[in-house]
């Protein structure tokens, strides 16, 4: 049997009186690339805060490798990249290489001088991201492909075993979104992260997951490989159509 890297039990989440999660009980297993997909508002977000220990649930149980969250102290085993949008001032004076070691604090502390070891794994983290070549640029003069690719190795300088992706390319043109996925599609397959993507794009999500999180207050799960009819049901209803479309 797989391990189990997160185990959602009849968790309910709510903003005041606005409900937000609803007796969610999933589980995410090791190695798996699950996307996650529903309307706006269905509570994806909140999902991934539940998970990070940002928020605590009204009910239920949450458990990230094996051990109640409330316990959980091991924070370098999770990567968290959230939308580039968010919080990100692009005159930061900050170089790519300053960027991605800022993803290293969880495990070296942040007090502690960075060792040689530190050091390596961020160098590891730009290599595998592919951006060693710019680690002495700024992060502002990127372009929106390179930025997103130091937010991911900000996030892999931790090593980390479990990768949640909140929205990652909102803003982020159709080549750089083609070579993230490619860069996503080698962390999982090559070296066996575990990775959760939030995505509206459920074209992106069905093509590079192997399981489909359908979101809407409630969690179902659904295998990629069946199709996706089943899951965009479930997320957005009965009243839709889809327009098929393709990217050159």
């Amino acid at each position: 049997m797989a391990e189990k890297i997160l185990e959602f039990r009849n968790v309910s989440f709510s903003y005041g009186k606005q409900l937000a999660v609803e007796k969610a009980s999933f589980s995410i297993e090791k190695g798996d690339f699950v996307g996650m997909i529903g309307p706006n508002g269905a509570g994806k977000t909140t999902l991934v805060k539940l998970a990070l220990g940002l928020l605590k649930p009204d009910k239920g149980k949450i458990r990230l490798f094996g051990k109640d969250i409330a316990d959980f102290h091991e924070w370098h085993k999770v990567g968290y990249v959230p939308q580039k949008a968010t919080g990100f001032d692009q005159n930061f004076p900050a170089s790519v290489f300053e960027v991605a070691s800022m993803g290293r604090i969880p495990k070296a502390g942040l007090m502690k001088q960075f060792s040689e070891n530190d050091r390596k794994a961020v160098e590891r983290a730009l290599e595998v991201s592919g951006i060693s070549g710019l680690r002495g640029k700024r992060i502002g003069d990127l372009s929106g492909g390179q930025q997103q690719r130091v937010f991911i190795a900000r996030a892999l300088a931790a090593e980390p075993e479990l990768l949640i992706l909140d929205e990652p390319t909102v803003g982020v043109d159709q080549k750089a979104q083609h070579e993230f996925y490619l860069l996503l599609g080698r962390l999982n397959r090559e070296m066996g992260m575990t990775l959760v993507l939030i995505s509206h794009d459920v074209g992106v999500v069905a093509k590079n997951a192997g399981k489909i999180a359908c979101v809407n207050v409630g969690v179902t799960m659904h295998d990629a490989s069946k199709g996706i009819d089943a899951a965009l049901l479930c997320a957005y209803g009965n009243d839709m159509g889809r327009v098929p479309h393709h990217h050159d």
